[in-house]
């Protein structure tokens, strides 16, 4: 979601914004308040114990107000044999309401065009970007297909004018857009903690930008490249390695603001999906990944496996696609991300959308060690998180599926 509390569009989000502050507590570093379903997030601990395969950070599904969070979770080396027929994480089933979908008879194909933030000074690697790249494209060359996660889309809908639209998988793959226009000054402050002691290599961050600057970037590309904005794209904006992002300008010091990993108590995410309701624009947030890091969590299959899996020989991007099969999915099923209270696509009563219900869960995989995958798209293997299913949710009680 979109509302902001600075900015044009206003103080809307303000009581919105503290009772998730509170909620989130402090972040990666103590235990949330907990709660039931009906108050819109699940109880559990903020720092769960090792020994908790793939536990996520808790708190609301929704903190600050925006939808499809993935949280980081708890890195074990003891979980190799735990990913298999987990129970999905939130209050399923999801249900509808009333609000639009992707990919239906009236809006026609998907179209995903990744956008490479790749600033002077802020590099993303050639390889890095084939890999996802690649992934994108083979997800569009599979479309109709039954044999990936992107199958559990056919069972969702949406009811305009009385009349119900089923989704599609319909992808197309966009025009991948290498964006070299340079970072602005950091709208969010880099904490003098979180120059170090960030990534696996114990780097850390030098930039920090909020969303409303990852809107105007998105936006600026958007317009530039005259691309249309409405619930047939979605804009995947991949930023660069030592770029923190945050919700909110200012301070990353407190639990008011959330951001990506980092040492202190705003760190809340991964990456997310989000909505512009003034002009329609569906995007995605997708920071570098972060796994193995000092701070303790993860955004990797080293949630589950003693080490992140890269069956496609990139760590970097082998972690990454996870995340972004996570947002397209959400993306699909509740593209206006819960922009008007109450209303939107499918998450059940906790909030929690498709891809928020089976983080983490990978099911059964094939391969050797170290390069271990779980799908295979146009012939090619990936580690994903697999999808919710209602249908076999109201089958087995689980729903987490590699595909349906």
């Amino acid at each position: 979601m979109v509302h902001r509390i600075h900015g044009p569009r206003g103080v809307a989000r303000l009581l919105a914004i503290i009772a998730a502050a509170l909620l989130l507590a402090i972040g990666l570093t103590a235990a949330t308040t907990s709660a039931n379903a009906s108050s819109h997030f699940k109880a559990a601990e903020a720092h769960p114990a090792a020994s908790q395969c793939g536990a996520t950070v808790r708190g609301p599904a929704r903190p600050g107000g925006i939808a499809g969070v993935v949280r980081p979770a708890s890195m074990s080396s003891n979980c190799a044999a735990a990913q298999v027929s987990e129970p999905a994480s939130g209050a399923p089933p999801l249900t509808y309401h009333a609000g639009r979908v992707m990919g239906t008879s009236a809006t026609g194909p998907v179209v995903l065009t990744p956008i490479y933030w790749n600033p002077s000074g802020h590099k993303i690697g050639p390889d890095y970007k084939n890999v996802l790249t690649t992934y994108m494209s083979d997800v569009a060359a599979d479309s109709g297909s039954h044999t990936n996660i992107y199958s559990t889309l056919f069972e969702y809908y949406e009811v305009v004018n009385g009349n119900q639209r089923q989704i599609d998988y319909d992808v197309r793959l966009g025009t991948p857009i290498n964006d070299t226009n340079p970072l602005p000054a950091s709208g969010c402050t880099v904490a003098a903690n979180d120059h170090s002691g960030i990534y696996a290599d114990n780097s850390g961050y030098n930039a920090c930008l909020d969303d409303d600057q990852l809107i105007a970037e998105t936006e600026a590309v958007v317009t530039q490249h005259g691309l249309p904005r409405d619930y047939a794209n979605i804009y995947v904006l991949f930023l660069p390695k030592h770029v923190e992002s945050c919700f909110f300008p200012g301070s990353t010091t407190t639990s008011s603001n959330f951001c990506t990993i980092n040492n202190n108590p705003s760190a809340a995410y991964c990456a997310y999906h989000n909505f512009v309701p003034s002009d329609g624009l569906v995007y995605a947030n997708m920071p570098f990944p972060i796994y193995h890091s000092p701070v303790g969590f993860t955004c990797g299959s080293d949630a589950v496996f003693a080490a992140n899996q890269a069956p496609n020989g990139n760590v970097n991007a082998d972690v990454e696609i996870s995340p972004t099969s996570h947002e397209i999915m959400e993306a699909i099923t509740d593209p206006q991300a819960f922009t008007v209270p109450n209303v939107g696509g499918w998450y059940d009563v906790a909030t929690f959308e498709n891809g928020d219900e089976c983080a983490y869960r990978f099911g059964h995989t094939g391969g050797s060690a170290g390069a271990r995958w779980n799908q295979t798209i146009n012939g090619n293997h990936y580690l994903t998180q697999t999808e919710f299913s209602n249908n076999d949710f109201a089958v087995t009680g689980r729903g987490c599926l590699q595909y349906e």
